[in-house]
């Protein structure tokens, strides 16, 4: 849409850190646990990193980001190499980028803009491609700067002559329609998933959403609890698209285990706004599986930066129970931390070997158990309305009919609308819940 050098796939980093920002954080920044993950993202994306440039600023320059010595810096090592495109690891305002492109002669990108292109590499299913292309398209509209002025479209006549429309009018108007047109297709894939979720929730099927930083092992826990192969690799932003599979609890009760993309910090606000309907997964689940690995040392950060993403889509009221990953690597044990009340809050586990799995079913059966209400009823032949509603509503697990023609029914079906069944038809005494022999919670 506008004309800017070419990009390939040598890249030189440049990586500032602004000293009035960190001053304001609650927590200090581990600078290299930062550069690190920058330069992970770069790989991520399949560029190869010729060079790394650092460097502290008390405040970003207006104009640059960086000041004129860094500038004549990097200027001397694209002379020593051929880079194709120098990325930022910070945000860059669209003057900024266009100021360093003009100075640098070199394609320019910031961190969110490298996001980006790695969610546009890993989308596979349609949903994904589009979600991936509307953030861009919101990220590229702040990016439309040139104009062409002498590309008039109109001329001739009294009252005519003008620019009429520029290039840059052009772009917009061809941007903005595409745009438009994305959200509408989105919109109609987002109330596909809202009628699955809503026949969900009728059969009274818990859904439980595995959440964390990237790379914390979600996908690989994902497969060790359902026995899939979802792709999992030890790279940051493995998966993409999210994947619903059926989770088989302690006692033959299903819930729908959901996998989804992995949070970062500072994650591009566009993602957010375009990946909605994926997160919406998360944001209505009954549990979330918070995953963290055990074995980072940033780990408290990254819980902390987890928990800022739930809070912007609205997730963070959904009850949690913290996973700790990659125990492997560590001296930890596979255990279940309890509270006083004997509620699971924590499991020990490794996704690598298995170990720990028989706990995290357990604490999983036990969270969303509490939520439900589950065991065999008793009906006579006189309750056939009762036996009716409960077929209605999916809640039937298995019936069996007795020598006196009276149902006896194994029901899984939501606490509240079981309770409220209850006070209706008076059957509390009908109903005997289930008790599950559960495995050896290895408590702490």
């Amino acid at each position: 849409m506008f004309e800017r050098p070419d990009s390939g796939d040598n890249a030189l980093l440049v990586h500032i850190d602004i000293q009035q920002r960190n001053q304001k954080d609650e927590q200090p920044v581990d600078l290299v646990a930062t550069r690190d993950e920058f330069v992970e993202l770069a790989s991520s994306a399949g560029l190869s990193v010729l060079d790394l440039v650092t460097g502290s600023r008390q405040r970003p320059d207006p104009r640059h980001f960086i000041g004129k010595g860094k500038i004549e810096e990097i200027r001397f090592l694209l002379e020593q190499h051929e880079v194709d495109v120098v990325l930022f690891g910070q945000r860059l305002s669209p003057s900024q980028e266009r100021n360093l492109e003009a100075e640098l002669k070199v394609r320019v990108l910031d961190r969110a803009a490298l996001i980006l292109d790695i969610f546009a590499q890993r989308a596979r299913t349609f949903e994904g491609k589009l979600q991936v292309e509307l953030a861009q398209l919101t990220h590229l509209s702040t990016r439309l700067v040139r104009g062409w002025t002498h590309l008039e479209r109109q001329k001739g006549g009294i009252g005519l002559r003008g620019p009429g429309e520029t290039q840059l009018e052009t772009d917009r108007r061809l941007l903005n329609d595409r745009v438009k047109m994305l959200k509408q297709r989105l919109s109609k894939v987002r109330k596909q998933r809202e009628q699955g979720r809503s026949k969900r929730n009728k059969s009274g099927i818990a859904t439980v959403a595995l959440v964390g930083y990237t790379n914390a092992g979600k996908s690989t826990v994902f497969n060790r609890l359902t026995s899939e192969k979802v792709y999992a690799a030890d790279q940051l932003f493995a998966t993409l698209d999210p994947t619903l599979r059926r989770l088989t609890l302690l006692g033959g009760n299903a819930a729908v285990l959901a996998d989804t993309v992995g949070f970062i910090s500072d994650l591009p606000h566009q993602l957010v706004e375009a990946f909605l309907s994926t997160l919406t997964e998360t944001r209505e689940a009954d549990l979330l599986l918070h995953v963290i690995d055990v074995s980072d040392d940033l780990k408290d950060t990254r819980i902390r930066d987890v928990d800022e993403v739930l809070d912007t889509i609205g997730a963070d009221s959904v009850p949690q129970l913290i996973v700790y990953n990659k125990i492997d690597r560590t001296s930890h044990v596979a255990r279940i931390d309890r509270t006083e009340t004997g509620e699971p809050v924590a499991v020990w586990v490794s996704a690598q070997s298995g170990e720990g799995f028989d706990l995290l079913l357990e604490a999983i059966t036990e969270r969303v158990s509490k939520q439900r209400s589950i065991g065999w009823l008793r009906l006579s032949p006189a309750q056939g309305k009762i036996r009716a509603q409960l077929f209605n509503m999916s809640a039937v697990l298995e019936e069996r009919t007795e020598n006196d023609g009276s149902s006896l029914l194994h029901i899984d079906m939501d606490a509240i609308d079981f309770a409220k069944m209850e006070r209706e038809y008076e059957i509390s005494d009908q109903f005997t819940p289930d008790s599950p022999k559960l495995a050896s919670s290895g408590r702490a």
